[in-house]
């Protein structure tokens, strides 16, 4: 609160430099501005009173204006409202990795509820809740005209209790229903994995764990790998992760960036914005990294995905991220409710903007649809064993240019593109980036 009083004085100081230098028609103009700001606030009390006194029924004082304070808000962009005592509090409590819910990130699209992400782990990615889904119906009501907080107010309830939900989405000839039971969200961060030599890392959202999350997973993997000079490269799977504080984007990005801007921000007044650059010191010391993103990648997933494409660190794979090139300011209020307002748009590192744009991926690369159950016989084969080749001929003759030693880690390195070679049914998207890393790793020129 001080810091608005302070930049209320300051504006005030500054008006009055002003107008000693630029005598009558500023003093006019000003004052005719003033004068309308007052007739419209005049009108809004004049609407305020009859509503309270001529309307059907009675109408709380208090939700009055409540309503209007969101109207006037929800107005700007889908982005910017009024957060009441108890969504601000939840808003705080999501930002430190555990709450109550359905698992889903939305945003407000022609009048309805539109799915950016659903969480991983999450009662909503169980039940099949995909990014890009639109919301219509919660329990069989419409969520046509409500703000977006009202909908998810629909969507709130007790922990263990069903709610059925109304989606539309592309490619479905029908709208259907999906049944949810709302659960205790817990969201790991970070979680990490070892696919050969190569490190994968997911990051699931931008809370106050991501970094250190990250930080762990990642040394544990190095670890597992038994040291920096056995890992291939990293991949950072940021697909449907919504976003969340602009710091941990900053910080994760710094991770892997060792100088230069990570990304500047851009207020409504000239001079406002700021710039922030990275530090000595990378994570992956110069290893390969590709990162996957879609469209549920969204705002500080978006940032760390134009910071190191921008400084060539990382190759982007995947599809067209989201989109949300903007930045919400919380400003405490009384009685603990709290205001989200746009204050300002971000600029990656080579000056773009990706409002409405998204991060366009170096490597477009689709999700395939599941494939059918049904296996030709030669994948049936495969399965079992029964692959075909010149070992597999009874009295082949052995090779005998190798040493056991090294039949050994031959047998080992064809375990490993086998393990790859399964996960592309599993995660189309994922084998394609490991296969980046690996082609690199095996035109890399070797280390002194």
């Amino acid at each position: 609160m001080k810091k608005l009083v302070m930049a209320a004085v300051g504006g005030t100081l500054a008006g009055v430099v002003a107008t000693t230098q630029i005598a009558g028609p500023l003093i006019a103009q000003e004052a005719v501005q003033d004068s309308t700001v007052y007739e419209q606030l005049d009108l809004f009390g004049d609407i305020f009173e009859r509503i309270r006194n001529q309307y059907v029924e009675e109408v709380s004082t208090e939700d009055l204006v409540t309503a209007a304070i969101n109207g006037m808000l929800t107005s700007l962009d889908p982005h910017s409202g009024y957060l009441s005592a108890r969504d601000f509090e939840d808003m705080r409590v999501q930002t430190q990795g555990e709450f109550g819910g359905l698992g889903i990130e939305v945003t407000q699209e022609e009048g309805f509820i539109k799915v950016i992400s659903p969480m991983d782990g999450t009662p909503a990615e169980k039940a099949g809740i995909m990014a890009g889904d639109f919301i219509t119906h919660v329990n069989g009501e419409s969520v046509l005209g409500l703000v977006l907080d009202d909908a998810v107010d629909l969507m709130r309830g007790p922990i263990g209790s069903e709610i059925i939900i109304t989606v539309v989405r592309e490619g479905a000839t029908e709208p259907f229903d999906v049944s949810i039971i709302r659960d205790t969200i817990k969201l790991t961060a970070v979680r990490g994995r070892v696919v050969g030599k190569t490190i994968v890392l997911r990051i699931t959202t931008f809370n106050d764990q991501t970094t250190s999350g990250l930080t762990e997973e990642l040394n544990k993997a190095v670890e597992e790998l038994g040291g920096m000079e056995n890992v291939s490269g990293l991949v950072l799977d940021l697909r449907n992760n919504p976003g969340g504080l602009l710091d941990e984007a900053i910080t994760v990005s710094d991770a892997f960036l060792d100088k230069g801007e990570i990304v500047s921000t851009r207020g409504r007044e000239a001079g406002s914005g700021e710039r922030y650059n990275a530090r000595t010191g990378d994570l992956m010391e110069g290893k390969p990294i590709v990162m996957l993103i879609n469209g549920g990648s969204a705002s500080a997933s978006e940032i760390v995905a134009g910071a190191l494409q921008d400084h060539r660190r990382a190759i982007v794979v995947g599809t067209k991220s989201f989109g949300k090139g903007s930045v919400q300011t919380l400003i405490p209020l009384r009685d603990d409710a709290a205001m989200r307002l746009t204050t300002a748009r971000y600029y990656t590192p080579s000056g773009r903007s990706i409002q409405a744009l998204g991060i366009s991926p170096d490597i477009v690369v689709n999700q395939p649809p599941p494939a059918p159950a049904d296996e030709t016989p030669e994948e049936a084969a495969s399965a079992a064993g029964f692959d075909r080749s010149e070992a597999s001929l009874r009295g082949a003759i052995e090779n005998d240019s190798m040493t056991e030693d090294e039949k050994r880690l031959y047998q080992e390195e064809q375990a490993r593109a086998e393990e790859s070679a399964k996960l592309r049914d599993e995660d189309y998207q994922l084998a394609y980036a490991i296969d980046i890393i690996t082609g690199l790793t095996a035109i890399a020129p070797a280390q002194p």
